[in-house]
């Protein structure tokens, strides 16, 4: 039995992706305000590896105190830079890391009590495991060119960076042709809400179907 592949619970869940900058966490907010239970594993990923997190005595182990910062947690500015300058950095510390959002994910699912579940991964596309767990994918999308753009204007990182990160995630292509439902984010924030809000909807309907 292969113990990577992690069947459906009974909520009804919708794993919701997007490449950086896509909006992908204004969407989630969106849904959370119309009543879904909004599991996020960037959420999960950040509280394991804060000061005091789960992750963070593997993490010193790994690498040293030299990715930590002052107060304990990790060092994500370095981490990042060395995990994009080095795969191996960057497996080592996905080893360390996806077990435990995996399981931290799967707990949360399993005691939401929201209408439905929108189950926000980044990397939903590359990881077998997680498309299991869904009963539908909802990409949010949006030119890579407006992907590039909000992400220099919210962390000021450089071109070369963003595009580093956009390397190692799913194609635009590969998202969309994996989508069930595509919420196009290259319009307003109302848009994005419009959108939304008629997905609530048919997800309210999928899920009581299956009640």
């Amino acid at each position: 039995m292969d113990t990577d592949v992690i069947s459906r619970p009974s909520s009804y869940i919708v794993g919701l992706t997007g490449g950086i900058g896509s909006g992908k966490s204004a969407a989630a907010e969106h849904f959370a305000a119309r009543g879904a239970t909004v599991v996020d594993t960037d959420a999960i990923a950040h509280a394991l590896t804060a000061a005091g997190g789960t992750a963070i005595p593997a993490i010193r182990a790994a690498f040293g105190p030299g990715l930590l910062a002052a107060d304990g947690s990790m060092d994500r500015v370095a981490m990042r830079a060395l995990a994009f300058s080095q795969p191996q950095t960057r497996a080592r510390l996905e080893a360390i890391l996806h077990p435990m959002i995996r399981a931290d994910s799967e707990r949360q699912c399993a005691e939401a009590r929201g209408a439905y579940v929108i189950l926000a991964v980044p990397l939903l596309i590359e990881s077998g495991n997680y498309r299991e767990r869904c009963h539908r994918i909802c990409v949010v999308d949006c030119p890579e060119d407006l992907q590039i753009a909000r992400v220099r204007a919210r962390s000021g990182l450089e071109e070369a960076q963003i595009l580093a990160i956009m390397a190692a995630q799913a194609s635009r292509q590969e998202r969309l042709a994996a989508a069930d439902d595509v919420i196009d984010n290259s319009g307003t924030l109302e848009d994005l809400r419009r959108q939304v809000d008629a997905l609530d909807q048919h997800y309210r309907e999928e899920a009581g179907r299956r009640a």
